[in-house]
């Protein structure tokens, strides 16, 4: 795809990913690379046997495809898709952390995930990494019991895994090709060729079935927060508890940690407060290879994509957003198969870890 029609296209296969104020490393290269070997290195588990990876491995496009996570312990959401993350506000399934490098903490000390405090994480780096670290960050603590250095230095392993995770990113899928073809007013060549079916089903995608009231944009998803009568197997209460979670976290954009000035957190600043509308209300994920990430939801509620879209069909009436109207078996079949048009590559710094 050159670069003017890819421009002109908005896809997300194209674009350099935004940086992150909160995050004065996100576009150090050195800090990528250090973030890189991290992803992988299951020393940063507390069994050893647990890393980034294990629940975004590289060769599957970084999603473990299991309907959970599984980390010391079983969870009760899946793994959500990393590539184009950096463009996200929000973080996880909920929405409680407000940057990629506070998102990428969270599993590492999480007891059920990898389950290694935050002076274990600063101990492995100054044994195995205090070269490439104190070259980025500036002199490890020496006592990484002292609470503020070693949560500090931790913050920076999360602000190096971050500088790796935001080059992951789509390449040109056939649906870019095609959109390049057409803005550039030809025939597509072989690696934009859409079927009839596959242009019938973009047709309701972006029209009847009105399926861009939340998958909008070059990454197909508005980022957002909804409510979609999905079953749940255990309680949850979704964005609802996120908000004052993200609200009061130290590692927010506003707090002590952060490299960002004030004025540049404004999507933590004028975050709206009321969880009336937000119970059980999780993030908008984005379709970019969603025909080869199965199961789906935030649980891996569903096994296929074709009972995803005969579950918005036929259980979502009366919900204005994401009510799809009175579609056919065949239509569905037609937005499934233009669904598959978005599956391409997954690119990230250097290949694959």
């Amino acid at each position: 795809m050159s670069c003017a029609s890819c421009a002109r296209s908005g896809s997300v296969a194209c674009r350099r990913s935004p940086d992150d104020p909160s995050n004065a490393y996100d576009t150090d290269p050195r800090a990528a690379r250090l973030g890189r070997a991290l992803f992988s290195d299951v020393r940063l588990s507390r069994n050893g046997a647990l890393s980034c990876a294990t629940c975004h491995p590289p060769g599957g496009g970084f999603q473990d495809r299991k309907p959970v996570a599984e980390g010391l312990a079983r969870l009760t959401r899946r793994s959500m898709p990393l590539t184009g993350v950096a463009y996200n506000t929000w973080f996880f399934w909920d929405g409680r952390k407000d940057s990629l490098w506070a998102q990428a903490l969270t599993p590492i000390e999480n007891p059920l995930e990898l389950g290694m405090p935050r002076a274990g994480v600063v101990t492995l780096v100054a044994a195995h990494y205090r070269g490439e670290y104190e070259a980025i960050f500036g002199a490890l603590p020496a006592e990484p019991r002292a609470e503020s250095a070693t949560t500090r230095a931790f913050v920076n392993v999360g602000k190096a895994i971050a500088a790796f995770v935001r080059t992951i990113a789509p390449t040109p899928s056939r649906f870019d090709h095609y959109v390049e073809a057409a803005l550039a007013g030809r025939a597509p060549d072989a690696a934009g060729t859409l079927s009839a079916t596959e242009i019938r089903g973009l047709r309701l995608f972006i029209g009847r079935a009105r399926c861009t009231n939340c998958h909008a944009g070059p990454l197909f998803t508005n980022g957002e927060f909804h409510f979609t009568r999905v079953p749940q197997g255990v309680t949850e209460r979704g964005r609802s508890d996120a908000i004052a979670l993200l609200r009061g976290d130290e590692l927010n954009c506003l707090g002590p940690y952060s490299d960002a000035r004030p004025d540049a957190c404004s999507a933590l600043r004028f975050m709206d407060p009321d969880t009336r509308d937000t119970l059980q209300a999780f993030k908008t994920p984005s379709l970019r290879n969603v025909a080869v990430r199965a199961p789906y939801m935030n649980a891996g509620q569903f096994a296929t994509l074709g009972d995803v879209l005969r579950f918005y069909r036929d259980k979502t009436h009366g919900m204005k957003e994401i009510a799809h109207g009175d579609l056919s078996d065949r239509e569905l079949a037609d937005l499934e198969a233009f669904l598959g048009t978005l599956t391409a590559p997954v690119a990230a710094l250097a290949g694959d870890p």
